[in-house]
């Protein structure tokens, strides 16, 4: 059984900081591209950030330089950092196995102004 739980999101004003994990169990998770992806409030769930088996990694244009995704195989977990957050960042994070059906439950990040 696939699982992916988040974890870290939680409430912080502008221009703060907080470091999102995603553990994964039931896939290989070495051999998996890794996404997060964030839907707010009235508004189409996006990609944020990706990064494939061997670490390259893709960004939306809207956290380019703010957030950093990254990995650890020997720990089944995909972390997303995010600093100088603004208002406009707050959504619901979810991580996902990227090209399949799997998708955490998400997680809560509101950044208030």
């Amino acid at each position: 059984q696939v699982k992916l739980v988040e974890s870290g999101g939680g409430l912080v004003q502008a221009g703060g900081s907080l470091r999102l994990s995603c553990a994964a169990s039931g896939y290989p998770f070495s051999r998996a591209a890794m996404g997060w992806h964030r839907q707010a409030p009235g508004k189409q769930r996006e990609l944020v950030a990706v990064i494939s088996a061997g670490g390259i990694t893709n960004y939306a244009d809207s956290v380019k330089g703010r957030f950093t995704i990254s990995r650890d195989n020997a720990k089944n977990t995909v972390y997303l950092e995010m600093n100088s957050l603004k208002p406009e960042d707050t959504a619901v994070y979810y991580c996902t196995i990227t090209g399949t059906v799997y998708w955490g439950r998400g997680t809560q990040v509101t950044v208030s102004s």
